[in-house]
């Protein structure tokens, strides 16, 4: 499978894969190159594959020439392709943070969790089975380590808020950060007509801490990053700015929440609330779809984002 719009190369040896998860420009896994040696971080779902290894094909790369699989936490969107794209990768290593080995190595206990949250027929259709990764390819990060690809070294962070599981990785040759769902979310189709981005906090179940994810892009933020690699999706420079405007929306989130804590009916009040405030903030920023277009866009965030709320609001109370 040869390259086409799929795959989106961003300078520095790195490269957008587009995994073709829902709808297009919503799902990204990277492959970094750096004299003749690659990582793959994040994969995407197991469907993603024959892109994955479509992209090796088009660089002129061979599979033993990727080191490395990261996935930045072990959500399906971000590492359900793992299994799959590590047995058709015979010297690579798996590299994952220390919370999200054993789903690595058996995620039974991972897809039960995604199954409770999505339910069969989605679970079916996205993600399909999983397949572990044999215990003696996995290794584990620490917090502050670094790894050797080619001549660059990625260095690992710990950032919890979105997820107990969750490490970024900075590369130092795009002075970047490969963000996964810490610092937010940023779909193209919601960018302003000067091209400008719009981001906002991601709070899916189950592990949503606002105050830990705060401090998680504050750590980000310190290094100064001229871009950031999302998921959810591509690179995006104006950092410091995105991250404070994120921050913001952050706190209007938990406001919403302690509000709505105690509603009847609190599951659809938050998923009134975080439509009315995306509305409110994608108009603030001159996003130009109607309010039709944006809520269709972001229906599976506004749902996954109130259960998450319910679920971080209930762990408070308790």
């Amino acid at each position: 499978m040869q390259g086409g719009d799929w795959l989106i190369p961003l300078g520095h040896g790195v490269h957008a894969i587009d995994t073709g998860f829902h709808r297009p420009r919503f799902d990204a896994a990277y492959l970094i190159v750096d004299e003749g040696r690659a990582a793959f971080i994040d994969t995407g779902t197991r469907h993603a594959l024959p892109r994955l290894l479509g992209a090796l094909d088009s660089l002129g790369l061979a599979v033993d020439d990727v080191d490395w699989v990261i996935p930045t936490h072990v959500h399906l969107d971000h590492a359900g392709g793992v299994g799959p794209l590590m047995h058709a990768l015979p010297r690579a290593q798996l590299l994952v943070h220390p919370r999200g080995a054993r789903h690595m190595i058996d995620p039974s206990a991972l897809y039960q969790g995604a199954l409770a949250v999505y339910g069969q027929e989605e679970m079916d259709r996205s993600y399909g089975q999983l397949m572990g990764v044999p215990a003696e390819r996995v290794q584990v990060s620490e917090d502050g380590m670094a790894i050797r690809l080619g001549k660059r070294q990625l260095e690992f962070i710990f950032t919890p808020g979105h997820a107990l599981h969750h490490h970024c990785i900075w590369d130092p040759v795009s002075r970047g950060w490969f963000t996964g769902d810490t610092f937010g979310l940023s779909y193209r189709e919601l960018d302003n007509a000067a091209g400008e981005p719009w981001i906002f906090p991601t709070s899916t179940p189950v592990q949503f801490q606002p105050q830990a994810l705060r401090s998680s892009v504050l750590r980000l933020l310190a290094r100064e990053p001229d871009a950031v690699y999302l998921t959810h999706f591509g690179r995006l420079g104006q950092v410091q700015s995105l991250g404070q405007n994120q921050l913001a929306l952050l706190d209007e989130v938990v406001t919403l929440g302690h509000v709505l804590r105690d509603q009847p009916q609190r599951h659809q009040a938050l998923r009134d609330a975080l439509s009315a405030l995306y509305l409110r903030s994608l108009r603030s920023h001159g996003c130009a779809l109607t309010d039709e277009n944006i809520l269709e866009l972001l229906s599976i965030d506004i749902e996954l984002n109130a259960q998450g709320m319910g679920v971080w609001l209930d762990r408070e109370q308790r």
